[in-house]
């Protein structure tokens, strides 16, 4: 009994250190993330403190810029837009956006004469021309069935060590299938005439007119090559019912059964039946892929004749300068008080 004694105490000095230990590292966790968040409300004071310090100064910025912005607006002529959302094939879509970049340019050296001569528009619609916007429709979907066509197009080792988190994050905006083509204008009527000359730069192209030539005649072949299979296969199953019968007659309840390799039996109608799936469903992508790759571009709606009014609070003048203007009060404060820091920082 007088040597388990000390045994017992050691033990529970060392639980008791090893509890105390436990118990600074907690609290030593939880002051830490208390301190994070005195840090960030100490943050938020500071940011209401000056705000309530130059309320005026910041008001009056503010009031000074909408008041600017509300004249321009009143004196600015309407504008509006129209879109045109199209499916770009080939690699064209980095054609098209230099051509969309080429209109912009012309608009902002206002050179109405070279508007005139791309657009085939007399110079009253040229001038009204105001801003031309391409942009990508984001669909996730793109990046799946992309990674998914990649999968299918390169060994399997080369997928492995290109992960779909990488191929996401290595998508661009030019890689997406349909883009929508805006256009700004100060007159409404204006649109219908630039979709054509828009569409032809691209469509008009050698390089890619014969990627479609080829590509189409690679699919109008596949196509056929699929219908002939279809219908030898559908030959072959009419044979094999007629097998099948004979073998009815003789009292032959088995079935019909061909042998293969390593002395496996599979039915085959079964077999037959199988093949014809799979022949159909690649016969279907076929077909989709005449469908989208007819033309170098797939126009999926075209620009609506009548514009709709450019509206918003985003596009309101009066509301633009007045956030500016608040912003430029609150930039020319903050380095006033840097300034006021610098001033009396002492090593």
């Amino acid at each position: 009994m007088s040597t388990n004694q000390p045994t017992s105490k050691e033990e529970e000095v060392d639980l008791g250190s090893l509890f105390r230990i436990i118990g600074k590292g907690f609290s030593i966790f939880f002051n830490f993330i208390g301190d994070i968040f005195k840090g960030i409300f100490h943050f938020l004071i500071l940011v209401l403190i000056f705000f309530r310090k130059h309320v005026i100064l910041i008001g009056s910025a503010a009031l000074i810029g909408f008041v600017a912005g509300f004249l321009l607006e009143l004196n600015s002529p309407d504008t509006f837009k129209s879109d045109m959302l199209v499916a770009p094939n080939f690699k064209s879509t980095q054609q098209l956006y230099n051509n969309i970049t080429y209109y912009n340019d012309l608009i902002k050296q206002k050179d109405t004469l070279g508007i005139q001569t791309t657009f085939n528009v007399d110079k009253k619609i040229a001038a009204s021309l105001k801003r031309f916007s391409i942009k990508a429709v984001i669909n996730e979907n793109d990046i799946i069935n992309s990674y998914n066509k990649f999968a299918l197009e390169v060994d399997t080792a080369t997928v492995s060590s290109y992960p779909f988190k990488e191929f996401n994050t290595s998508f661009k905006d030019l890689d997406y299938k349909i883009h929508r083509i805006t256009v700004i204008a100060e007159k409404n009527d204006v649109f219908k005439k630039l979709d054509e000359v828009i569409l032809s730069s691209v469509v008009t192209n050698k390089y890619f007119n014969r990627l479609k030539e080829l590509t189409n005649k690679n699919l109008n072949r596949t196509d056929l090559m699929y219908r002939q299979n279809l219908v030898q296969l559908d030959s072959l199953r009419r044979v094999y019912m007629q097998v099948m019968l004979a073998e009815a007659k003789k009292e032959s309840s088995n079935g019909t059964n061909i042998a293969i390799g390593g002395g496996k039996t599979i039915t085959k109608e079964i077999e037959v039946f199988k093949i014809n799936r799979e022949i159909n469903e690649d016969l279907e992508r076929v077909v989709r892929d005449r469908s989208e790759k007819y033309e170098v571009i797939n126009v999926i709606s075209n620009f609506q004749p009548i514009g709709s009014e450019v509206k918003g609070v985003a596009n309101n003048k009066a509301v633009q300068l007045a956030v500016l203007g608040s912003l430029l009060m609150i930039f020319v404060l903050l380095l006033l008080r840097l300034n006021t820091f610098l001033s009396t920082y002492k090593k």
